[in-house]
């Protein structure tokens, strides 16, 4: 197949052929993109690629525990266990969106929208009594752990109920940009804020990251553009070297506490505090606990982290060359990942899972879209979150190197939000103004909610109904769930024709057969379509 691209995708461009074996070779909307989703690359580098996607995904991996485990009582033992376990359900969840959920190249990980909701269980005043420090630890993660698994029924039961499908098909790309935008550039906090607490090694890694993978990626090894395919694991190696150099140097004897912490490599912790093999397995803190008022915080955190990965979704069909996914890929995508959230309840990592916002970025980054590479990438988290050993040396990388990957993947995720604006009218005066107001309030309304807590020590909603206040705080300071709901609004009730809306480019590929590709991206193997049919 050659020539130019198809109308209907709205991106002119030569096409670009892949495997001759494919029925209907790739198709890209990104004219530079090496790898669509059904490419193979050779094996090494395939696995070296599915490495960099580990290396990526494990800031969130560390960070969610590092925040909740102390909080609930928790030792530098019971922080390893808890990382190892984040990231062998993690690795199981992966295999299963991109087997039978989506079938996208997307890692699925811890998600931060978890985090406000299981900080209130925490600080309920029946846990917070409990004297012994393992006793309150356990206890928390259990009733964490109940909350979780009832919480993921909303995802299970919208997904494969075929509801939210039928959501989804009132969405346009005014609603989905914003929504992207959000979802990347809501994550500010995460990026340079990290970054600022070691400076020394958290610009060098930035710096080096950006370097790699924009300015010098057509330098090539053996043919290899290296340092485009491998920015991150490169920086990493570079900058993680110098900052075990400044540390055995002496360079931060002088420091404070907190600059001793997040400076040097050797405060971790998490190496010596972690067995040499160990499986995680369900129920392994214990039976779950069920309380009313703490699952509807819960509740809210997998509201926001199925809007979120339905912006996702969007993002990684783009970014890995197939076509835009049909609203009953989507609902089949969210019914498997509340199944994924069920096994974090099960297996207790703390927190409810989402679609990686990082490795998305990733992607994007190294113009790799291929299912392989990340199903390579999950076999990583499996192998080496049972190695602990090996798994906690990775899992030991300073907090600002993550910072400062996070400023580029979240970034990159935000701008293809932007890019996917180019498929509505944006010189009518009511998409600029649906855009406009959904993105602002999206950042406003969450910072208002952030600065009332700090000042009050609670949220705007104060009620003697918790499961109330939960609901509300979670939900509006989820920068996504807010653009979502105000674009959605505002794009059904002010009139516009589905041109106008972009619509119009997604018609060809919203139904179950409608497009020869959409079978070939999304077709589920081993004829299991029967047990998961489209709706």
């Amino acid at each position: 197949m050659t020539g130019d691209f198809p109308a209907t995708l709205g991106m002119p461009g030569p096409l670009q052929s892949k495997p001759e074996d494919l029925s209907h070779p790739c198709q890209e909307q990104l004219p530079e993109l090496k790898y669509c989703i059904n490419d193979n690359p050779p094996w090494p580098e395939a696995i070296a690629l599915g490495f960099q996607h580990y290396l990526v995904m494990l800031g969130s991996s560390i960070m969610i525990p590092s925040i909740l485990v102390p909080m609930m009582g928790g030792n530098d033992a019971d922080r390893s266990r808890v990382i190892q376990t984040i990231l062998f359900v993690s690795g199981i969840n992966t295999l299963l969106q991109t087997t039978f959920g989506t079938r996208l190249p997307t890692i699925v990980g811890g998600s931060f929208a978890f985090i406000i909701p299981t900080i209130t269980i925490i600080n309920s005043d029946n846990l917070l009594s409990i004297d012994d420090d393992n006793e309150r630890f356990l206890r928390t993660m259990r009733a964490v752990q109940g909350a979780i698994i009832a919480s993921s029924t909303i995802q299970i039961a919208l997904g494969f109920s075929g509801l939210w499908g039928i959501l989804v098909r009132f969405l346009s790309p005014v609603c989905i940009a914003p929504t992207i935008i959000a979802a990347g550039l809501g994550l500010y906090e995460y990026g340079f804020p990290m970054v600022g607490k070691c400076v020394e090694i958290g610009i060098p890694h930035l710096l080096l990251v950006l370097i790699f993978s924009q300015y010098l990626k057509h330098i090539r090894f053996r043919h290899q553009p290296i340092f485009e395919l491998f920015p991150v694991m490169i920086g990493t190696a570079i900058t993680w070297a110098y900052a075990h150099l400044l540390t055995m140097s002496g360079a931060y004897e002088h420091v404070s506490p907190k600059g001793k912490l997040h400076c040097r490599t050797d405060r971790a912790h998490i190496i010596g505090s972690t067995p040499w093999i160990r499986i995680p397995y369900p129920l392994q803190w214990g039976a779950p606990t069920f309380d009313a008022d703490h699952v509807c915080g819960i509740l809210a955190g997998a509201v926001a982290t199925l809007i979120e990965s339905t912006g996702h979704f969007y993002v990684i069909s783009r970014l890995s060359g197939a076509t835009p996914p049909p609203p009953y890929v989507i609902s089949r995508g969210i019914g498997w990942e509340g199944l994924g959230i069920l096994m974090d309840g099960m297996f207790g990592t703390a927190a409810g899972s989402t679609t990686s916002a990082e490795t998305i970025g990733l992607i994007g980054l190294t113009k790799v879209g291929s299912r392989r590479v990340v199903q390579i990438s999950a076999g990583f988290m499996i192998c080496l979150s049972i190695l602990g050993k090996f798994g906690g040396i990775f899992a030991s990388i300073p907090v600002p190197m993550v910072g400062a990957v996070f400023c580029i993947m979240f970034a990159y995720l935000g701008a293809v939000g932007i890019s996917s604006l180019q498929f509505c009218n944006m010189n009518l005066q009511r998409n600029i103004f649906i855009i406009g107001f959904s993105v602002f309030m999206a950042f406003s309304v969450p910072q208002y909610f952030k600065q009332y807590t700090l000042t009050a020590g609670h949220g705007p909603s104060h009620s003697r109904a918790h499961w109330f206040n939960d609901t509300i705080n979670v939900l509006f300071s989820s920068s996504a769930v807010l653009a979502m709901m105000i674009a959605t609004t505002l794009d059904q009730t002010l009139k516009a024709s589905r041109r106008d809306r972009g619509l119009l480019w997604w018609d060809k590929f919203s139904t179950y057969g409608s497009d020869p590709r959409n079978l070939e991206f999304y077709k589920l193997p081993m004829g299991l379509n029967k047990f998961f049919p489209p709706t």
